[in-house]
């Protein structure tokens, strides 16, 4: 039998473990259960797919996120190891046909959703297999204080009753004292062996700047670290944006958010991962997967819903070891769009069942029925028609999404419809006088026979690779045959699809769910308190700051945030204030001006100017003025 390290050379392609995966590995191995906290880009999935490849049989992970299970099947694929995701949209035919191939098919891993476990048949198809291994991904999302908890998660501990020989192994990257504690707890884990790697960061500077200006902020930064660099946002909008006015900078720079197609997420992704662009500005649907070891800056230029998901961000920055840059760029104002975004949008108890009610009215699915029902969902068209308000209806489906009741992929999706206008020997009539079209409109009568009869759901890149033409050649012929009344062709942009996973059943439903909508929006208010927190210490290492929030109690200050910068150039800035005070002898300028004109003059960067003016408001000399601008104090 290969060992752990010959297991990862020969499929991983790496030379040695990253500590304490070794450690890890090996607890499994001897059986015994294990809880493992590993900051982000830590490798926890190596964690459990090591040891399975070492073991007969299959291991079985949880995981409540589809891209990332779609993302680790297709890696796993790709070192040709079997694996299977058993995700939302399969019927029970195609479910079973599924485990009979892990059962009998030599499969090495499966991977399903907490909400599957629901379903007592799988459950007992599950009891068949030669599970050797469960791994629980996303370990927090089993405990009511973790940031995305999942109450299907407390259905897990039921596998211990099946499978009480087989070792668990709770992973995750983000986790306080207390939810450390409660996954222990919920998950049964006997006598658990406890690996938590410290959640410093030697070689990341996490920066905190008070701006007012942010672009010209970002152009300083960029200008200064021409490596790979993340802009976080907060929407698609945003993304758009901010990609376009880096452009007019003359930066090279792409977007990434959840209302791209996969092919465009794709595509924009491999110009940032090849470095034809330096940037990608994304919205947090961008993360999963990624494996950029030199990424030199990460920038927030708004404020994040929590510091787990900050620290997750920020955290994709150095993974190469060389210094980095975690930067939340934080202006007056942002305090109170954080709490207009993440908190007044808090659904209640009323407003969620109105919008489950609403919801199922809308797909017309009578009382008791709807369970496995797919549908196409357009969250603009759902809440004008309703005038319901949209963060706060999205909010909603969010937490209906992560109880289990319904699942809502935010991924793009484009729904074809086609239908033949005309009879069929006039469209053989038309083949013949049109040869370069005869292999499409072939390739689409072979495949769709009722679509004389009627509009037929239309699948363009099927029809692509079946005439060995380019999807852009099939769409160009369709609009022709369109445009010339040959077919009636109908594309219609969907912003998500919707599945129901239960049958509805309206307040009961809701009833049931709604003891843990108080716990998460209480939840919610103290995680932003703590970002709010986090940026307005102004006497705290940030790292130290950060570490203390996950319960690490780290008595040395790190020396390159933004703090600790500040403090060691005291000095310096003392003289520079001096500076600054002439320039605004000269009359009213804004931050901009001054810190433009302290470069060319001085040649002091824009942080330590910032500080010199933050001295000089607080001691009274200057004045800041509602049009941002600051003149001495008469």
């Amino acid at each position: 039998m290969l060992t752990a390290l010959e297991i990862l050379q020969k499929h991983w392609n790496h030379s040695s473990f990253r500590e304490p995966q070794n450690e890890i590995i090996d607890s499994v191995l001897s059986g015994k259960d294990t809880f493992a906290l590993l900051p982000t880009g830590g490798g926890k999935s190596i964690c459990f797919q090591v040891p399975a490849m070492m073991m007969p049989g299959i291991c079985l992970v949880v995981s409540p996120l589809v891209a990332l299970m779609k993302d680790q099947v297709t890696n796993l694929q790709k070192r040709d190891i079997k694996a299977m995701a058993l995700t939302g949209g399969i019927s029970t035919d195609e479910m079973s046909d599924l485990l009979d191939n892990a059962q009998f098919g030599n499969y090495k891993f499966l991977y399903l959703s907490p909400e599957r476990l629901q379903s007592e048949w799988i459950v007992d198809r599950l009891k068949n297999l030669p599970i050797n291994l469960i791994a629980v991904d996303e370990a927090h999302c089993v405990s009511q204080w973790g940031h995305d908890f999942r109450p299907a998660y407390l259905k897990i501990a039921v596998l211990k009753t099946h499978f009480p020989k087989v070792p668990f192994l709770a992973l995750t990257a983000s986790a306080t004292d207390r939810v450390k504690q409660d996954i222990i707890v919920q998950l049964q884990l006997a006598q658990a062996a406890v690996f938590q790697k410290s959640f410093a960061r030697d070689n990341l500077a996490y920066m905190v700047f008070d701006v007012e200006d942010k672009l010209y902020r970002i152009e300083q930064i960029l200008r200064k670290n021409p490596e790979p660099s993340i802009i976080y946002v907060r929407n698609r909008k945003s993304c758009l944006d901010v990609s376009s006015q880096l452009g007019a900078l003359g930066f090279k720079s792409t977007f990434y958010h959840g209302g791209l197609s996969t092919k465009e997420k794709d595509q924009h992704m491999q110009l940032w991962m090849n470095e034809q662009v330096q940037v990608i500005v994304a919205t947090n649907a961008f993360g999963m997967g990624i494996d950029k070891a030199n990424v030199k800056t990460v920038i927030h230029i708004q404020l994040p819903e929590n510091l787990e998901n900050y620290y997750q961000e920020a955290g994709r920055a150095g993974r190469n070891g060389e210094k980095a840059f975690a930067v939340l760029l934080h202006a007056p104002s942002d305090v109170i769009q954080a709490e207009n975004q993440f908190l007044s949008v808090l659904p209640d108890k009323k407003f969620l069942n109105e919008v489950y009610i609403k919801l199922c009215n809308y797909f017309q699915i009578a009382y008791g029925e709807g369970i496995d029902e797919q549908h196409p969902f357009n969250l603009n068209h759902f809440c004008t028609k309703y005038q319901f308000p949209p963060l706060r209806t999205y909010n909603a489906l969010q937490f209906l999404d992560r109880q289990g009741i319904l699942s809502l992929s935010q991924e793009f999706s484009e729904k074809i419809t086609l239908q033949f206008l005309i009879e069929s020997k006039e469209v053989i009539r038309y083949m013949s006088l049109n040869p370069n079209d005869e292999e499409i409109m072939l390739a689409i009568l072979r495949t769709y026979p009722g679509i004389y009869d009627m509009p037929t759901a239309f699948n363009q890149s099927l029809i692509a690779k079946k005439s060995n033409r380019s999807e852009q050649e099939v769409h160009h012929v369709l609009e022709k045959l369109r445009d010339r009344h040959i077919i009636d062709y109908q594309s219609r942009n969907n912003d998500a699809v919707l599945v129901f996973n239960e049958i509805r059943e309206d307040d009961k439903t809701i009833n049931r769910v709604s003891k843990y909508l108080d716990n998460q929006n209480q939840l919610k208010v103290a995680q932003l308190r703590s970002v709010l927190d986090y940026v307005a210490n102004k006497n705290t290492c940030k790292s130290r700051l950060l570490l203390g929030y996950f319960g690490e109690n780290q008595t040395k200050d790190c020396g390159i945030c933004s703090y600790c910068i500040s403090r060691n150039k005291k000095p310096d800035v003392l003289s520079l204030t001096k500076d600054v005070l002439e320039l605004l002898k000269a009359g009213a300028k804004d931050s901009r001006e001054i810190e433009k004109l302290c470069a060319q003059n001085f040649g002091v960067e824009g942080s330590d100017v910032i500080f010199a003016l933050q001295m000089l408001l607080e001691n009274e000399i200057i004045v800041l003025h509602p049009n941002n601008t600051y003149t001495l104090k008469n």
